[in-house]
């Protein structure tokens, strides 16, 4: 899976892939022989990397994270491509209108407004199944339906159109 890492205010993007129990790491598109071992519960992790290994201790949460290795801190902020795909459609949102487009690909379950409607952020426009689960997808902010892209029992591929928002009446 795909990450997209801020570590100090410098971007990466870090690639992780499980092969045959192992986890391979790239970081900018260069493959690194990482491994590591859990010390304990609390967050303290051996990172071992071509002989040299450090003591890493880790606190946060799954999307901001401080790490502390040999003495120096890192503020890390950490996105995976979903959460990447949907905060921009947050930020394209802000201007007024737009296109709502699939995070991930599935099957339109239900239609919950037709064209013309009037709509709120946040306010659920469909139903999309992926992955056996059903998820609401939701205006990324106040506008007005001016055209629904897909259809019910539709399948959709990631980054396709959903519905086309126009601005909100002013």
């Amino acid at each position: 899976m795909k990450y997209f890492v801020t570590v100090n205010g410098r971007a990466r993007e870090v690639d992780l892939v499980e092969r045959l129990g192992r986890i391979e790491v790239s970081v900018d598109g260069r493959k690194l022989d990482l491994s590591y071992e859990e010390v304990d519960n609390l967050g303290q992790v051996a990172l071992i990397e071509g002989g040299r290994s450090w003591g890493v201790s880790i606190e946060g949460d799954e999307h901001t994270v401080t790490c502390s290795i040999a003495g120096r801190l890192y503020a890390v902020e950490i996105e995976d491509e979903r959460e990447r795909a949907a905060h921009a459609a947050e930020r394209e949102a802000s201007k007024g209108g737009g296109v709502v487009k699939s995070i991930m690909p599935g099957v339109v379950v239900k239609l919950l407004v037709k064209e013309g409607d009037v709509v709120e952020k946040g306010q659920a426009l469909l139903v999309l199944e992926a992955m056996k689960m059903q998820n609401e997808i939701g205006a990324p902010g106040p506008g007005v339906v001016k055209a629904l892209h897909v259809k019910e029992k539709e399948a959709v591929s990631s980054g396709a159109k959903l519905v086309t928002l126009a601005a909100p009446p002013a």
